[in-house]
């Protein structure tokens, strides 16, 4: 057994370090530089200076001048020359294997950068990695049927002359002019995040490359200036598409090529990117998740007895939309990943939240106009799940109803983390629904498993995974909405135990062991997500001594400060890595907190009046 002091003294450790990343009261955190971010960014800024260069006259297109434009851009080239891996490839992080898409990008970047005939060397080396990979056929088989970064990769590098525009697939932009709830019904070759690449990248695409079929020309030379208006109404006031880098760089580079360098949506764009460029030359592939990283360390800090201030609560209330998203078409209620203009409320986010406003409702500073509030912002957030879920029982990410294309789906994960949140609420909002909704969210569940006992997550994975999917992180994420024993149960936590690495810890894999230099190949994710999955459910030897290998591995971790470096475990959208410096710290506060709880007694919840209905949050 671990020491009690030892534990104790490390999750202090680890807490004060968690407290001290505080910003204004909550937690911002810091998004993992992108290859891809920083390609697709120099793309864009590369297109728009060769469209104002071709221009005999005008307005400027931004409110920096060229040559700011300029020293942003090259910046960018430099950082992407500098991070090329061994192989020749880029990876999206810099802590991630080469792939053919991220390659692909940053080749075509330099090319747009004018920097071709100075880089040849460079050059070279990518394409040779990229020929030894499978080249455009390897990037249609990453992402199948789903056009939503395929199709937007091979436009970037038709814009750059490296491929034929025969080989980007043309995109139905006419069919953004219809009605937003109409999209679902639809069967759209992107999914539902990515309606302006659809527009954006398929005017591109027609303007290059017209249909051959009078009609369908005409139809869609009609439906330009329509979508650009949509295009329009989906732009937040920061002029980044879900605050992403990426899609916001597919837009602008698109509608420059076609012209349309000084539309408003270009300047806004434009903007976003120049303001986003971080001071070595990259770019992050988003700009912050601080509302997600905010209730992931509500969460932790459940387990310790540590109060965040109310004031986090007013910010947290705040970050609630009140009305119809002008992106997903999401009614009120629901929370987004950020507190910026760009983040879409979803489904994994919305019960993070309702989840702290549930530990929040004890809070002995809590006074009566901001208890309302917290009940007023709590039902409207249940309301805002029970309307989402879908009709196999599951939850999707963002919109009800788009089953056609993975990220589109039900997730385990999502589902599991919407039952903990409707479940914290039970006993305050009662009625058959929610009572219907938790037992069809359990039966998806059920029907999700696989044979082995585990489930797969929709938004995170392992580069060292033969598919590329991290069921050890699923498997613990959803067995924390598991309250009684049952036989799904018991299956997923049989198969966690089996799965603990050598060296105590769990996931990772030889990516991580290269990195480490020390024969770790845990990550410290994943190693705390399965210990406070596993602690509730310690009740066999092989349970119990499984539990404490994983804390001897976390608490080595923590007394060496090699437990804040974090791993690429994160998709941000389809097979798109990134990594979270606040993850690690989150996750192992978490996990240590909840170890304490399972030895000491519990915690004194004076003054809560949701104390036994409170339930530890599931974290994406």
């Amino acid at each position: 057994m671990v020491d009690n002091r030892r534990l104790q003294l490390a999750l202090e450790q680890a807490r004060d370090d968690l407290m001290r990343e505080r910003v204004s009261g909550h937690w911002v955190g810091e998004l993992s530089t992108s290859a891809l971010s920083t390609a697709t960014a120099v793309s864009a800024l590369a297109v728009v200076e060769r469209a104002l260069s071709n221009r005999s006259n005008g307005q400027p297109v931004s409110t920096g001048d060229s040559s700011t434009r300029r020293a942003i851009l090259e910046r960018g080239v430099r950082w992407l020359l500098a991070h090329q891996n061994e192989d020749g490839g880029w990876g999206d992080t810099d802590r991630s294997y080469s792939n053919v898409a991220t390659t692909l990008l940053a080749q075509a970047a330099i090319h747009l950068a004018g920097r071709a005939t100075n880089e040849v060397e460079a050059l070279s080396r990518a394409q040779n990695y990229l020929h030894s990979r499978g080249g455009i056929t390897a990037l249609r088989a990453r992402y199948g049927t789903d056009r939503t970064f395929a199709v937007p990769i091979l436009t970037n590098a038709a814009i750059a002359g490296l491929v034929p525009w025969r080989e980007v697939a043309p995109l139905p932009f006419e069919m953004a002019c219809l009605p937003q709830s109409w999209y679902r019904f639809l069967q759209l070759p992107v999914v539902s995040y990515a309606i302006p690449a659809l527009v954006a990248i398929g005017q591109a695409r027609y303007v290059h490359l017209p249909p051959w079929d009078p009609l369908r020309r005409a139809l869609r030379a009609a439906a330009v200036i329509p979508s650009l208006r949509v295009l329009a109404r989906m732009q937040p006031h920061s002029g980044g598409y879900l605050e992403a880098v990426p899609l916001t760089s597919f837009v602008l580079m698109s509608l420059a090529a076609t012209g349309r360098a000084d539309h408003d949506v270009s300047r806004r764009a434009l903007d976003f990117l120049m303001n986003s460029a971080r001071p070595d030359g990259s770019w992050p592939i988003d700009t912050n998740l601080a509302t997600w990283n905010t209730t992931l360390a509500i969460h932790a800090l459940s387990h310790t007895g540590e109060w965040p201030e109310v004031e986090c609560l007013d910010w947290l209330l705040d970050c609630q939309h009140r009305v119809r998203h002008p992106f997903t078409g999401a009614e009120p209620g629901g929370w987004g990943w950020s507190d910026l203009s760009g983040a879409v409320p979803d489904a994994d986010d919305t019960p993070g939240a309702l989840l702290s406003l549930a530990h929040f409702a004890g809070h002995p500073a809590l006074d009566a106009a901001r208890r309302d509030r917290l009940r007023r912002a709590a039902a409207s957030g249940v309301d805002w799940l029970l309307r989402l879920q879908n009709s196999d029982g599951g939850w999707p990410t963002f919109c009800r109803g788009w089953g056609r294309l993975p990220f589109d789906r039900s997730g385990a994960d999502l589902t599991a983390h919407a039952l903990r949140a409707l479940q914290a609420w039970q006993a305050h909002f009662h009625g058959p629904a929610l009572a219907a909704a938790r037992q069809r969210g359990f039966q998806y569940l059920q029907r999700a498993q696989r044979p082995d006992g585990s489930w797969v997550p929709l938004w995170f994975g392992n580069q060292d995974h033969p598919e590329e999917e991290n069921p050890m992180y699923g498997t613990a994420r959803v067995l924390m909405a598991y309250s009684t024993p049952s036989s799904q149960q018991d299956r997923a936590v049989r198969w966690l135990v089996s799965r603990q690495n050598p060296d105590g810890g769990w996931g990772g894999g030889p990516a991580v062991a290269r990195l480490a230099g020390d024969g770790r190949v845990s990550t410290t994710e994943e190693t705390a997500v399965a210990v406070e999955a596993l602690s509730a459910w310690d009740n066999s030897p092989a349970t119990r001594a499984a539990v404490e290998r994983g804390l001897v591995w976390l608490l080595q971790a923590v007394e060496t400060d090699r437990y804040r470096t974090p791993a690429p475990i994160g998709f941000y959208f389809a097979k798109l890595w990134y990594y979270e410096k606040l993850y690690p710290v989150i996750f192992t506060v978490s996990a240590l907190g909840q170890a304490m709880r399972r030895r000491l007694p519990p915690f004194s919840r004076e003054g809560s009046e949701l104390g036994n209905s409170i339930s530890a949050p599931t974290t994406r």
